[in-house]
């Protein structure tokens, strides 16, 4: 029997390189601004629409790179891709769309924030292997941190259980793709890869997306920030991402979901004149603290 995870480690084992700095950097600032690209999709499109445009445009990005059309996967790797397509893409994808019509697009960010410690407990538990001790600290370090950026938002009594459950859901559905993508992006690349894993996933959305297209209005604000969020959110961050989590391996490429709330926090205050409280800031440097001691090498 094949065993679904076969490594939780990435070629580079040591501190971060150059190039693995850019991605993480390049990956926080796409990402982190996306969840506000579908806070404005929202104002005048149903929560499957948004699903929809942003599969369906990160899907059409990775149709138009040669490239990705080109390199072949075996068929006994399409099982792995089909289950990508559903846990990395069709699942999440929907469900933060509806859990932001009742939380904000940064308590949103913050929670997914969750993603690098199930991570490391999903890799643990397949692989019956603990991280080394710099990450488990930095993984730590950095939970504290986005808990003390949330917290304000907490107490504010804005958060709906609802939606907390579903971005918790989304983010359990991240940390079983993000484990399983590893072996598989050191074999085919991250351009074929991601390209078969959003197409899988855009038919997936599809009936949902039409019946939200029914349900929406149209609006130019919403179209450009949900294209925004599909090609670069979608398509452009998620080869990026896979590149990284094959450099990096899936614990410490995850790590990045501790400064995606940071960067949500800025755009916050940059152009919604959002109030940041002193404990986020403390939250924000320990969550810088926690990245830099998890990007450590690992060995």
């Amino acid at each position: 029997m094949t065993r679904v995870l076969t490594t939780s480690h990435g070629i580079n084992r040591e501190a971060f390189s150059a190039k693995d700095w850019s991605l993480f950097l390049g990956l926080s600032a796409i990402w982190g601004a996306s969840f506000l690209f579908m806070a404005i999709g929202l104002d005048s499109f149903h929560p499957g629409l948004v699903t929809l445009l942003r599969v369906g445009f990160g899907a059409s990005f990775m149709l138009a790179v040669p490239r990705a059309r080109k390199t072949r996967i075996p068929r006994n790797e399409w099982p792995a891709l089909a289950t990508l397509g559903v846990i990395w893409i069709a699942i999440p994808m929907t469900l933060f769309p509806i859990a932001q019509q009742w939380i904000d697009s940064g308590v949103a960010g913050m929670l997914n924030g969750a993603t690098p410690i199930l991570t490391a407990v999903v890799a643990a538990i397949l692989l019956r292997q603990l991280p080394r001790s710099r990450q488990v600290a930095g993984l730590l370090i950095g939970f504290a941190g986005i808990v003390a950026i949330a917290l304000p938002s907490a107490g504010s009594g804005s958060t709906a259980a609802i939606g907390v459950i579903l971005v918790i859901t989304a983010t359990v559905c991240y940390a079983f793709a993000s484990n399983i993508v590893a072996p598989l992006q050191q074999k085919y690349g991250s351009l074929a890869l991601m390209a078969r894993m959003q197409w899988i996933g855009a038919v997936l959305v599809l009936p949902y997306g039409l019946y939200g297209a029914t349900a929406s209005t149209f609006s130019w604000p919403s179209l450009l920030a949900t294209m925004a969020v599909g090609i670069l959110g979608t398509g452009l961050a998620f080869v990026l991402m896979s590149s990284l989590i094959g450099s990096v391996g899936p614990t410490r490429a995850t790590f990045i979901t501790y400064v995606i709330p940071v960067v949500a926090l800025v755009l916050g205050v940059v152009f919604r004149n959002e109030v940041v409280s002193p404990i986020a800031v403390v939250g924000i440097g320990l969550v810088i603290s926690g990245a830099l001691l998890a990007s450590r090498r690992e060995i």
